[in-house]
């Protein structure tokens, strides 16, 4: 196809201006080129302009050096050295950069012709330097407005770690290793760390497959699976966020609470206290988020270097031997028997069991993430996410694997901390519990369940275990914290990028960002007010439910597009991390799945069907985004796998369709055409829009018209392959298409044309090839059908009215017309016929009008099945089909019951069968002469000229026929106009008229 090329002045002198060619024989010649800028275009072109070649001799003088490296700031559009592979040619987009376009050989062509020609008015060499040198300065000044990116410790690992250390490490392990024991409690963090390990492998691979931009989950998923999962889970995963930003601040608050009703400070009460220290919190986290990604950095640092404070107090702790206030809580350093004693369960509680203590400890796991969601701010996040998520998953799995199995080696799980109940020499008589083995008597609070302290009892273990209490609640302060920080920042940003893509309505107001950072400030603030309102509720138990599950929902989704890509065998699926198993993911999908259920299966069906309506609407509306997911790559081989294997199915006349070949030219020219088509193969068979481009055309169509007619026809809702094929002729290109179109058996069998109603105007040879079309369509063993409308195949709703629009209207007709109360006049019409989507009248609805069927010839019933398919659509499932055929008055009945029979045969409805026993009359004198003067100019008349043999006229016009040919066909001419006058009589009022072609040799 064509291009338009803009015509501009061209840079340069010409070709030997920049090529200088050495005549000495001291050595090779030396080649240079200078690497252009991106905005070193010609002005109006849209092509990449190539370097200049150099080729001077080894002793040249100091100024002809000069004048050489003058000439390598030139360009040129010629070269015989061709450009060095480049990124730019190769991304859609960079950051901070324009892409650069490679030039067609037809823009080169022209461009090398225009050089030739001598246009040029601009000097080359100032062109390049003021270009290089607006390309330095615009680079200099994007270095310093760098914004803040991170690396893989700072981003990624330190984040995860924050947010893996939360306050269900200092406030809730201890207590599930006393309810599930150190077996139990290791398995519940290794089967947590599993599901965590393969979906960040999952990450891993996704995150090196392609450039990861802002988004996080949210864009991983989306561009893997499309927009109709990826969209439901931005929503979702967003909302999430939110929630777990006011979930940690609600358990920092709580903390905040305990520790103020120690010293004796209460506000207003213990529910209230509870809201206003959560609300003054997360307003401070806000501000700080707002401040900029630096400073939230150095504010997660610092929470960081207090965890490690507050762990590594604790460590310490576990070795300082306890004293005798602590033995009465219970607390007796290591002893072999406290660890035997833990290592097996000791359910308490009427629900206690293995998937309550999981549930409450796997929300723990869900900050794998953090550093995913702000892969916008990583400097290499192809590096950074693999690296960091693994890294931070080690070292956390450590940490939870040591405290639980210390804790437990080192507190029993009852104690009363009552300092009186030691024991005084070796009276063990009728004490119960490990605490007798310690010298302590603990029997009351055990038999009473009254014990406040222990492992089982205490929820502040960590802290009396440590060795200064007050910096574990400050671990648990920057634990809760930093969770909280890291959500607040990672819902915005996940958000934002969901809502520049689109996909929902209303929503785009938060895309907007702000600063280098592109900080989504709006975003900030509505995941503010929805971590202000839960935290106001304060009654989250229900909503952490949903939480872990919208979480989960995300870690299946991530794996299924793991393994989904890789099952696809796409060519882009090329993840530079190797280190994954498409089963480990298919696994990992599977298990946060049953998980989802094992935990709260209510909650599972509410985040279920909250993914099934958000997957609905986008599937309904079909956003126009294309990010090359691996559903389309599965679509392919789907639809690739049942072409091959179609090609194994034998042809049966049960299984036959109507596949067409339909010569619309452009589509949009002639949407009748279109419209008839595909209302009978419509989500039945095959259609195919062949557009035959002659040698004029070509030159003129625009580069994009291919893609302007396929949006033309999706927009349309047709379901048709569009096919351009350049040809001198119409005959040759649809020989061509009718036998290289379509794939295996999904090939056309039926042509379909237009009727060609200029026949009266047009060339001889414009008939002929028309006339050849269609004998070269039946040598193909094509079905055909042509379409004829009075008004042509342009129409609009101006000309769907109540008469047919198939018939010139003759005098009976007209004064019909006259007399019709019911006719629309054009001026009636509301659509605009000049706009893109011309409604035609296969569009509209046509009520219980009649099809009529004059099946004249055994055509092999194609007049009847088509007839069919086209009342199986809304619009024309109304209408009735009448069935004509021909006969005589003495058999009437007889020919019309055998019809009736072979129609109920063919299971085909029918309102009527009608035995035309007049076909054949002779014609009205009128209309057989206006069929004699409309054949006149196509006739040799030979007989009337003397001493001119029928040859030598035949040769001078061959598409002529002859006087004696005339008369050979004259019955079969009088017996088409005679059904032609049936017709007009019979279907005037109709739907739509079907007629059995009339062969040749008849």
């Amino acid at each position: 196809m064509g291009q338009f090329i803009s015509k501009s002045p061209v840079v340069g002198q010409g070709i030997h201006d920049h090529v200088q060619f050495s005549v000495g024989e001291e050595g090779p010649p030396r080649y240079s080129s200078h690497h252009f800028e991106t905005n070193n275009r010609r002005e109006g072109a849209s092509h990449q302009i190539p370097p200049a070649i150099i080729v001077s001799e080894e002793g040249s003088s100091t100024s002809e050096q000069r004048d050489s490296r003058i000439e390598l700031r030139r360009s040129s559009f010629y070269s015989t050295i061709d450009l060095l592979p480049q990124l730019e040619h190769y991304a859609s987009t960079l950051p901070h950069q324009q892409a650069r376009s490679r030039p067609s050989l037809e823009v080169l062509r022209k461009a090398f012709d225009e050089v030739e020609g001598g246009n040029t008015n601009k000097d080359p060499g100032a062109c390049d330097i003021s270009a290089t040198d607006a390309g330095s300065e615009e680079a200099q000044g994007s270095e310093e407005k760098a914004p803040a990116r991170f690396g893989w410790v700072v981003g990624v690992m330190v984040r995860c770690m924050l947010n893996i250390w939360g306050v269900i490490l200092f406030l809730r392990l201890s207590w599930i290793t006393s309810q599930a024991g150190i077996l139990l409690t290791w398995l519940i963090i290794l089967i947590s760390v599993m599901v965590t390990s393969v979906t960040a492998l999952s990450i891993s691979a996704i995150a090196t497959n392609g450039r990861v931009i802002s988004g996080g989950a949210y864009f991983m998923i989306s561009r893997t699976l499309g927009p109709e999962i990826g969209g439901p889970i931005g929503v979702v995963f967003s909302f999430a966020n939110a929630l777990a930003c006011a979930l940690n601040t609600v358990g920092f608050a709580e903390v905040a609470r305990d520790l103020m009703q120690e010293f004796g400070v209460v506000m207003v009460d213990s529910i209230n206290d509870v809201r206003i220290v959560g609300v003054i919190t997360v307003t401070v986290l806000l501000l700080i988020s707002l401040a900029g990604m630096e400073w939230e950095s150095k504010t997660q640092i610092l929470f960081f270097l207090v965890l490690l404070v507050s762990l590594s107090n604790y460590f310490v702790g576990t070795f300082i031997p306890p004293n005798i206030e602590k033995q009465a809580q219970g607390i007796f350093g290591y002893r072999t028997e406290i660890f035997l004693e833990n290592l097996t369960p000791n359910w308490r509680g009427n629900e206690a069991n293995f998937f309550q203590m999981f549930a409450i400890f796997f929300p723990s796991a869900i900050g794998i993430l953090s550093g995913a969601n702000i892969s916008g701010d990583l400097k290499d996040p192809a590096t950074a996410i693999p690296k960091g998520t693994l890294m931070a998953i080690f070292w956390t799995t450590i940490s939870y694997l040591m405290i639980s199995v210390t804790v437990a080696s080192c507190v029993v799980r009852d104690a009363s901390g009552n300092m009186t109940d030691i024991l005084t020499g070796n009276l063990t008589d009728g004490c119960v519990g490990l605490g007798c083995k310690m010298g302590w008597n603990f029997t009351d609070c055990i038999q009473q369940k009254n014990c406040e302290y222990g492992l089982a009892n205490n929820l502040k273990v960590l802290g009396q275990v440590s060795g200064f209490y007050y910096l574990i609640t400050a671990g648990v302060f920057a634990a809760s914290l930093s969770s909280a920080l890291g959500f607040l920042v990672s819902a915005p940003k996940v958000f934002q990028c969901l809502c520049k893509d689109n996909l929902y309505p209303y929503i785009g107001f938060f895309a907007k960002g702000y600063g280098k950072n592109d900080e989504p400030l709006r975003a900030y603030v509505l995941c503010y007010i929805i971590a202000v309102a839960f935290i106001l509720i304060a009654e989250l138990n229900t909503i952490a439910a949903l939480i872990s599950n919208f979480f989960l929902c995300s870690y299946s989704l991530i794996n299924f597009s793991c393994f989904h890509a890789s099952i696809t065998n796409s060519p882009g699926w090329r993840p530079s991390f190797h280190y994954y198993s498409k089963w480990t993911a298919l696994f990992g999908a599977v298990i946060s799945v049953v998980l989802m259920f094992l935990f709260t299966w209510w909650a599972a069906l509410i985040t279920f069907c909250i993914i099934f309506f958000l997957f609905g609407y986008i599937n309904y509306n079909k956003p126009k985004v294309n990010w090359g997911s691996s559903v389309q790559a599965g679509t392919y081989n789907m639809a690739l796998s049942y072409s091959v294997s179609l090609t194994g199915v034998e042809d049966h006349v049960k299984n036959f369709r109507p596949q067409c070949l339909v010569l619309t030219g452009p589509p949009n020219q002639r949407p009748a055409l279109v419209d008839f088509v595909g209302s009978f193969t419509k989500h039945i068979s095959l259609m195919i829009c062949g557009d035959i481009i002659m040698e004029p055309e070509r030159q003129t169509r625009p580069q994009d018209a291919t893609d302007q007619l396929v949006k033309w026809m999706n927009k349309r809702k047709v379901r048709s392959f569009y096919t351009p094929f350049t040809a001198e002729s119409l005959r040759v290109g649809a020989r061509y298409l009718m036998q290289a179109s379509g794939l295996g058996k999904l090939k056309p069998n039926t042509l379909v044309l237009g009727f060609k109603s200029n026949w009266r105007e047009s060339s001889p040879e414009s008939i002929e090839d028309y006339i050849n079309t269609i004998y070269d369509t039946f040598d193909a063993n094509f079905c055909l059908c042509i379409l004829r409308m009075m008004d042509g195949l342009d129409i609009s709703d101006q000309f769907d009215c109540e008469v047919n629009q198939g018939f010139e209207l003759d005098e009976s007709a007209e004064s019909y017309d006259h007399q019709s109360p019911d006719r629309e006049s054009a001026d009636d019409v509301s659509d605009n016929s000049n706009s893109d989507q011309i409604k035609t009248v296969f569009q509209n609805t046509q009520g219980k009008k009649s099809i009529d069927v004059y099946w004249i010839a055994d055509d092999g019933g194609l007049t009847l099945l088509v007839p069919y398919l086209i009342t199986r659509r809304k619009h024309w499932r109304n209408c009735k089909i009448r069935v004509f055929i021909v006969g005589d008055e003495q058999n009437m009945d007889e020919g019309r019951n055998e019809m009736i029979a072979l129609l109920k045969r063919f299971r085909l409805h029918f309102s009527d069968v009608i035995v035309m026993t007049d076909s054949e009359k002779r014609p009205q004198a009128k209309n057989m002469t206006r069929f004699v003067d409309s054949v006149a100019p196509f006739r040799l008349h030979d007989e009337q000229q003397e001493g001119v043999t029928v040859q030598e006229l035949r040769q001078r016009e061959p598409w002529k026929i002859s006087d004696k040919e005339f008369e050979a066909f004259k019955q079969k001419s009088e017996r088409k106009v005679r059904l032609n006058e049936i017709i007009r009589r019979n279907s005037q009022h109709t739907a739509l008229v079907l007629v059995s072609l009339p062969c040749a040799t008849q």
